[in-house]
């Protein structure tokens, strides 16, 4: 057992490297999306600023606190932005589906090591980023370690979360020719719903019951407002519970769904 083990961390450590150096590999892509950031946070800032004229608070915060959590959110914005679907339509049209399937490695767990890899790498390409935006637009980052903790925290398991969401969804390309269509929909709707665009508790009570029946905000809203003061530590235990319980059925579902899903494959051509 413990060898079988070692084994296995052995295995999924040097998937996890790969997928982490692969992301490295891209510099362009890297330098692109940094300066796009950038851009973003200067028209996000004016806009808010345009937005508070003449008001001391909306919804409760104020634009200090506001500005705070558009920052981050647009420094974390490409955290919702996932393309799973999109990643499932390209292995189905080359046929890379079958020699994912036939690999003695439960495919699933291996594209999470990918995933959250890939996240670690992000979150240390952002770090320039995260100066930037302290210098130039004043972002305050907290000093008690324990909100870095319940940041943590919750961005891990918001985007188990999601990532188990976007398993179902990419399940569509399975029924489907063409997945761009529906990974434009997905970003579009993720990016809304998250709080990438605009804070959830600005939003009418009706959008907020939407949200809050969506895993959006598990991956975004959720941390970020720990980060920005807009939540409080004490808020920590009942908002993982909320976490945790969403990454339980949406565990369950994705296995499901998968399992029933992948017994049809549509490809281009018959």
């Amino acid at each position: 057992m413990i060898q079988s083990l070692r084994r296995n961390v052995s295995i999924y450590s040097a998937i996890a490297s790969t997928a982490a150096k692969a992301r490295l590999a891209y510099n362009m892509w890297v330098w692109a999306d940094f300066f796009a950031t950038i851009i973003s946070m200067f028209i996000f800032v004016y806009f808010w600023r345009a937005v508070y004229a003449g008001e001391t608070t909306l919804s409760g915060l104020t634009l200090a606190q506001t500005i705070n959590y558009i920052l981050l959110a647009r420094l974390l914005a490409p955290l919702v932005e996932t393309r799973t679907i999109y990643f499932f339509g390209y292995m189905i049209r080359q046929g890379q589906i079958a020699v994912e399937l036939t690999r003695p490695l439960d495919m699933q767990l291996r594209v999470v090591v990918e995933t959250f890899a890939e996240l670690a790498t992000f979150l240390v390409q952002r770090l320039p980023l995260f100066l930037l935006a302290w210098l130039i637009f004043g972002l305050q980052l907290p000093s008690n370690p324990a909100v870095w903790i319940a940041f943590f925290i919750s961005l891990i398991l918001g985007q188990a979360v999601l990532f188990l969401f976007d398993w179902m969804f990419a399940c569509l390309a399975f029924y489907v020719t063409e997945t761009w269509g529906l990974s434009v929909v997905r970003i579009g709707v993720g990016s809304f719903f998250s709080g990438a665009l605009v804070p959830l508790v600005m939003m009418p009570g009706w959008l907020q019951n939407i949200a809050a029946a969506m895993p959006f905000a598990q991956a975004m809203s959720v941390p970020v407002s720990f980060l920005s003061g807009i939540t409080s530590l004490a808020d920590a235990p009942r908002l993982w519970t909320i976490q945790i319980i969403w990454l339980a059925a949406l565990l369950i579902l994705s296995r499901v769904i998968f399992s029933i899903t992948v017994r049809k494959v549509t490809v281009q051509g018959g």
